[in-house]
């Protein structure tokens, strides 16, 4: 399993990756890989995740560009010391790869309105196969 975490003016973002064998097919050239996103509200304003943008890098450098309104259907509201959780997954021709990108959030009662909207990090991460010693 891997991780990062990153925090973009008080709102944290942690993600944990694993693999998933169950859906994958290796013969076939599809791996694919879970992750679990954690975001939380940690400044004293009310946030709202409005859309998201990833930048999925596999083994041979290819890379693909998802973006998109929300995450998994919803556009959470996080009200302060509130958090929002969510699991989804990645197919990827290679058994490794990384993922990065950054959510936009609009934050309430923010001093002036270009200060209102702003891309919260995703720190990059690995997908890969579990280590096995022998």
């Amino acid at each position: 399993m891997s991780s990062s975490e990153a925090v973009t003016r008080r709102i944290r973002v942690r993600v944990e990756a694993e693999y998933a064998p169950e859906q994958s097919l290796p013969m076939h050239n599809r791996w694919f890989f879970r992750y679990t996103v954690a975001v939380a509200n940690e400044g004293p304003h009310d946030v709202q995740l409005v859309s998201r943008h990833w930048i999925i890098t596999d083994a041979r450098g290819k890379v693909e560009e998802v973006k998109g309104p929300g995450v998994v259907g919803e556009q959470p509201n996080l009200a302060p010391g509130a958090s929002f959780q969510y699991t989804s997954g990645c197919m990827l021709a290679t058994s490794r790869g990384t993922m990065r990108g950054t959510y936009q959030m609009i934050r309430d009662a923010a001093p002036t309105a270009d200060e209102s909207t702003f891309d919260a990090e995703i720190a990059p991460f690995a997908l890969e196969l579990p280590v096995t010693m022998n």
